[in-house]
């Protein structure tokens, strides 16, 4: 399937899929805030770049986004009606990926 897009534009829309600092992260860093707790985000330096570090208690927090890591049960995990095979196969990927053992 053809994409829609010309290069230049995929690459403007594809700019803007945020990252990092999303809406989900956002608000559980507020709610930590709020109770007082402080932590670095985003260590670029750890595996898997996780989203909150406790340096001193020695804990991580990954904000799972729905679509990405389909979470059974979840309203937002839903999949692409068109191309369904391309991405069955790349959210597949993407699961083995970040719940792979090691």
């Amino acid at each position: 399937m053809a994409d829609v897009f010309t290069k230049e534009d995929r690459s403007k829309v594809m700019s803007r899929v945020k990252g990092k600092d999303t809406a989900p992260e956002l608000k559980v860093r507020r709610l930590l805030h709020a109770f007082g707790y402080r932590y670095k985000t985003h260590a670029k330096d750890m595996t898997g770049k996780p989203d909150i570090v406790f340096t001193r208690r020695k804990v991580v927090i990954f904000i799972h986004g729905c679509f990405w890591h389909q979470h059974q049960g979840c309203k937002a995990a839903v999949r692409p009606s068109s191309n369904t095979e391309y991405w069955q196969k790349k959210l597949a990927r993407k699961f083995h990926y970040c719940c792979r053992e090691g």
